[in-house]
């Protein structure tokens, strides 16, 4: 399976998850929701969407599947990313507000992303 096909498709993938993702994030926050709780309900609405289009067609071959322990690792992987990318946003928010932690959550999520994917593409959807 070609690295700059998965490249590829992750980033594509990435972006749509991160639009969902960042998209519930500023409006539920706008709405007054607390920006921690707000970046956790966006961040689950992006990782359904990324999880079922990863393991369907961006790691998919056939030392690859996408079942129970997938998604088991996926969660795993998913808690630490999202208590980082959460701790970080909420950090933002208290020492510089809520519109440079709008601002901020496109930086840090680029960086949970890279991570993202060599933890996927190494254990996540590997059978």
């Amino acid at each position: 399976m070609s690295l700059t096909r998965q490249g590829r498709n992750y980033l594509i993938f990435g972006a749509l998850q991160y639009v969902l993702d960042w998209g519930v994030m500023v409006g539920l926050s706008h709405l007054g929701m607390p920006v921690e709780a707000a970046n956790l309900a966006g961040r689950i609405s992006g990782a359904m969407l990324g999880f079922w289009l990863n393991g369907r067609f961006t790691f998919a071959g056939d030392d690859t599947t996408v079942g129970r322990r997938q998604f088991g690792r996926f969660v795993t992987m998913w808690i630490g990313t999202t208590l980082v990318s959460t701790w970080a946003v909420g950090t933002v928010d208290d020492y510089a507000g809520l519109r440079w932690t709008w601002l901020a959550k496109p930086l840090i999520e680029i960086v949970l992303g890279g991570v993202g994917f060599l933890i996927s593409r190494h254990w996540v959807y590997r059978r």
